[in-house]
């Protein structure tokens, strides 16, 4: 199935700005992250913390929702679904 994938700030550096990318059905959130760091190796620094954890203030939409709102990591996939990640912002 195809899910789209925005990035935004700092992980522009990483991945395109928008994207499309092909994973198995059933997949999770935590796959998609998986298999964008594979293609990305350093993109894993910026998401996760030293014991592999989603990084706080990292936000990561699906479909405009928030997925801790949703069920985190284990939030679901769906043909069509947009994931959009968010780097911890910063500024006062």
């Amino acid at each position: 199935m195809k899910v789209r994938v925005k990035s935004f700030a700092i992980l522009r550096q990483f991945l395109p700005r928008e994207t499309e990318v092909e994973i198995k059905e059933g997949a999770l959130v935590r796959d998609l992250l998986g298999l964008l760091v594979k293609q990305a190796p350093p993109l894993a620094a910026e998401l996760f913390n030293e014991q592999g954890e989603l990084k706080d203030f990292v936000n990561i939409l699906l479909n405009g929702r928030n997925i801790h709102f949703i069920s985190g990591l284990d939030s679901p996939l769906r043909e069509g679904d947009l994931v959009a990640l968010f780097p911890p912002a910063g500024g006062g």
